[in-house]
């Protein structure tokens, strides 16, 4: 894997890779995934993604790229919604499963569901069989079974007014996006039925921490008990300076220096017990004037022997910042 115009490959180039498209893929603004109002990390098929004619070669894609993500044990930031997950498993959807795909739905949802049934019997609702949605821009009203606009909410269809509702809003209008997706997906682990086998196999959960990573914040502990040193000691002035200014550190600011030393953003929910090697920090025999350094695929800081704690910590402000600390690329 290479960065176009930039001479940079091994692993931690392709983990920067993965990071950077499932960045750009699951950008709302590009209209292929939406994010949950509430958990902004959550995602499902756009039904508005076709005002892009290439829209489903890109969820084709988007599949394959998940699927190598998964296969290269490469945290990329983001989760499934459970409507999405769901689907790929080959499971129905109900109304408890779109919770956070659209709260506002599902709240609207259950008080029809709950409501008196005389005031229901009443036209106290005032709906039919019918879905309003928003199309390139224009609202357009879906019939939600034939003849819809003329049948009216009761008592008695009530429960079938809310399963075709979520049927439509969460299944039918995203249907092609979904199985573009998974046919993506099943192109790099072999075939369909393996692909549906897999999602079947997992919890959400289990599917949040592969993807995503753990939410907890960095353990400096931790990160310091998995380092090792070379052409340092532990015992040495500049390695102290380093985990007390890395302890002071904001939260961000970790998982940009964790970024910058090793391409990823993410811990497994192990923590640093989980990665594939231990961190290293290497003494540079640079001027102190010089920035530190990092090899991402062998997870790498190197930095020179600063005199000064106040120095090591103007040296380490530079490089946490987010536009420095994506090492290639375009974060």
């Amino acid at each position: 894997m290479e960065f176009k115009n930039e001479e940079a490959t091994g692993p931690g180039v392709v983990r920067e890779w993965f990071f950077l498209v499932c960045q750009a893929i699951f950008n709302p603004q590009n209209a292929l995934f939406v994010a949950c109002p509430k958990d902004r990390r959550r995602f499902f098929p756009n039904p508005a993604s076709k005002v892009d004619p290439l829209h489903l070669e890109y969820f084709s894609f988007s599949g394959r790229v998940i699927a190598l993500a998964l296969m290269h044990k490469v945290q990329v930031g983001i989760v499934f919604d459970r409507v999405f997950f769901l689907q790929l498993a080959g499971e129905s959807i109900s109304l408890e499963n779109i919770q956070d795909a659209d709260p506002y739905l599902y709240s609207s949802c259950k008080q029809i569901l709950e409501m008196d049934p005389e005031a229901v019997d009443q036209d106290a609702l005032g709906l039919t069989f019918v879905h309003e949605v928003d199309e390139l821009g224009s609202r357009k009203l879906v019939e939600l079974c034939p003849d819809g606009k003329s049948i009216a909410v009761n008592s008695k269809n009530r429960k079938l007014y809310v399963d075709s509702l979520i049927q439509h809003r969460f299944v039918i209008s995203i249907a092609e996006q979904v199985a573009h997706f998974a046919q993506g997906f099943s192109d790099i682990i072999s075939y369909r039925g393996l692909q549906i086998s897999f999602f079947q196999s997992l919890d959400p959960e289990d599917l949040d921490w592969t993807l995503h990573g753990s939410e907890s914040e960095i353990s400096v502990e931790d990160w310091k008990a998995h380092t090792e040193y070379s052409g340092y000691k532990e015992t040495d002035p500049q390695i102290s300076w380093f985990w007390k200014i890395v302890g002071r550190m904001s939260k961000e600011q970790k998982k940009v220096l964790l970024f910058f030393w090793t391409s990823l953003k993410y811990l497994p929910v192990e923590g640093f017990g989980g990665l594939a090697s231990r961190l290293y920090i290497y003494k540079s025999c640079e001027s102190s004037n010089r920035l530190p350094s990092s090899h991402t695929c062998f997870y790498r800081l190197c930095f020179p022997a600063y005199p000064s704690m106040s120095i090591m910590r103007s040296r380490l402000r530079v490089i946490t910042q987010e536009h420095v600390g994506c090492s290639f690329g375009t974060w």
